[in-house]
């Protein structure tokens, strides 16, 4: 098989049957460190489990495939792996561009830990190229994108971002963690380093937190290895092997996902309560042909603003059953969550602050009839 499909690829790659066992699941190797055959002498290349433990290798191997790049490697949070990306391809004194609606624990990393660093950044809107060159400087390194972005869900034009990132001497840097790589895939697209907290639709059961960052080139991808077992922030075993076995469901479940989210689109567009829907696959929304270019389904993640403000977009939160009130998101159940107040408090006051009338939604897989009901009547106030 020369081109296995994606399903076939989140199954199989990096996961052959044990060859001691014949098993046809990949073991967890809870073990920090290996025996060796003499002084150097190594089994597989194996002496140590931060540096380097067959689990974390399968995944790797598996993120590689999936989002077509040369080099995957696993973090234990998504922060850790955008820490270790930023002070690998950045000194003191260099620049980033910055999503204008990045996200909070992102623009916190930059603003009030890598800062102190004397790293520099500058928040633009992505999606006017013009509005992006002008925001370059000599010292530009990276540009930092999200799309779709969180929790606005605007959309960027990654192969243009790209172009604008590379005219300059940067990389273009994407936050795939929305889309996932069935849906998206911005290496193939002139993008430098993909991007995923894995805790969310990689992980896709709310029982992990990690990371992960796919590199295209495979001279960077070095880079990022040396720094992955230097800084030391390594996905563990057992995590690794849960994101793994996550892998093997995640077109299922983004189909379930975007089918869903697709649904309740269509209940909040004609709620009376409801003043915009913020979502990639409507026509209205301004992003919608880009989407529709480089995506091949729009998600499962939706944003709407109520007519009457921040006090009805906390009530419909607080009134809501089955989309449980909660961080994070790309579980399989169904997540409701103010940003403003939850994750985006770190941006409050900065150019990156939302609306206080905001929700955002993480759509399950649950049956949507039951998530509409469940909507409708934490709507009616």
């Amino acid at each position: 098989m020369t081109s296995p499909g994606f399903n076939t690829r989140a199954i199989h790659a990096g996961q052959e049957p044990d060859p001691a066992t014949g098993a046809v699941i990949l073991p967890v190797h809870l073990t920090t460190t290996y025996k060796q055959d003499g002084v150097g002498g190594l089994r597989g290349g194996y002496e140590y489990s931060r540096s380097g433990n067959p689990t974390r290798d399968a995944l790797h191997t598996a993120l590689a495939a999936l989002e077509e790049g040369s080099t995957a490697l696993a973090f234990a949070s998504g922060l850790a792996a955008e820490d270790t990306l930023l002070r690998t391809v950045c000194r003191p004194g260099d620049h980033v561009v910055l999503g204008g609606d990045a996200y909070g624990g992102t623009f916190r990393l930059l603003s009030r830990v890598l800062s102190e660093w004397g790293l520099e950044y500058t928040p633009v809107h992505l999606d006017d190229p013009d509005q992006v060159r002008a925001a370059m400087r000599p010292t530009t390194r990276v540009i930092w994108c999200e799309t779709p972005s969180n929790p606005l869900l605007n959309i960027t034009d990654i192969e243009t971002t790209a172009a604008v990132a590379h005219e300059g001497g940067a990389l273009l840097v994407v936050d795939n963690t929305f889309a996932s790589p069935y849906l998206q895939r911005p290496l193939t697209l002139g993008a430098d380093v993909v991007v995923h907290s894995t805790t969310k639709y990689l992980g896709g059961h709310s029982d992990v937190v990690g990371g992960a960052l796919v590199a295209r080139d495979p001279g960077l991808g070095e880079q990022l290895a040396y720094n992955h077992n230097a800084m030391g922030a390594v996905a563990s075993p057992f995590d690794s092997w849960l994101v793994l076995r996550s892998l093997k469901t995640l077109g299922v479940r983004m189909d379930r996902h975007s089918a869903n989210a697709a649904r309740v689109v269509a209940f909040l567009v004609d709620h009376p309560a409801v003043a915009s829907v913020l979502y990639p696959g409507l026509p209205s929304h301004p992003g919608h042909e880009i989407a529709a270019k480089q995506m091949s389904g729009f998600g499962g993640m939706v944003s709407f603003r109520l007519r009457d403000g921040e006090d009805a977009a906390l009530r419909v939160c607080e009134r809501t059953h089955l989309f449980t009130l909660a961080e994070s998101l790309g579980g399989v159940e169904s997540l409701i969550e103010h940003p403003g107040r939850m994750t985006h408090a770190s941006a409050a006051g900065s150019p990156l602050e939302v609306p206080n009338d905001l929700v955002r939604l993480s759509v399950g897989i649950e049956d949507v009839d039951d998530l509409l009901a469940d909507l409708d009547q934490a709507m009616t106030l």
